[in-house]
């Protein structure tokens, strides 16, 4: 037990022993913030919207599709016979699947597409801090949140641990304050209501 403790003593005097260069310095990066302020990404949200607007045109034509003719459906007079008004049901239901199959198509498409698109900026940022980094010694880089659009990871931090600025100075970019959200990604054209099933 005696030479236990005498070791463990020993490795705490010899890690404060250690020279200065093998301390280790931490940084951080906010990629959002970066991402806010790259040129680049401003073209990457206005393409995501044109695309978003896109789909919100043909999903709201498919909805009034829809309530057209389920208005027609509703009047037909009640001498209609059986077969048409199955025939009738058959083809409501077809087009509110439709409805509901483009809704999930687009979101899925939608976020593909802004994933393709960010990707090189991403991978800029990262070669680019990994310059950064290696040129002011620091040993690890971690990210200030988890992704983009959530909670902050890292709550307490000196001031010089933040390389963000240093990243966009590295990339050409003067650090301004950011006044908008960085791209983010296009909500589907899913905020109308789901068509009302057709009344039998």
């Amino acid at each position: 037990m005696k030479n236990k403790f005498l070791l463990a003593i020993g490795l705490v005097f010899g890690l404060a022993t250690m020279p200065l260069k093998a301390q280790v310095k931490i940084g951080f990066i906010n990629a959002d913030y970066i991402l806010s302020q790259m040129p680049e990404a401003k073209q990457v949200e206005e393409d995501l919207k044109n695309t978003q607007k896109q789909y919100e045109t043909l999903y709201q034509s498919k909805v009034k599709d829809f309530q057209d003719k389920l208005a027609v459906f509703e009047k037909l007079p009640a001498t209609t016979s059986d077969v048409i008004k199955q025939d009738k049901e058959k083809e409501l239901q077809n087009l509110q699947t439709s409805i509901q199959e483009f809704q999930q198509n687009s979101q899925t498409s939608l976020q593909k597409k802004q994933a393709q698109l960010l990707q090189p900026l991403l991978k800029k940022i990262e070669e680019t801090m990994h310059a950064v980094a290696e040129a002011n010694a620091f040993t690890y880089v971690f990210n200030y949140d988890a992704g983009m659009g959530t909670a902050p990871i890292l709550l307490h931090y000196p001031a010089d641990a933040n390389m963000s600025d240093l990243v966009l100075k590295k990339m050409g970019i003067t650090p301004k304050p950011v006044t908008a959200a960085p791209a983010t990604p296009a909500a589907a054209p899913a905020a109308a209501p789901k068509p009302a099933a057709p009344k039998k």
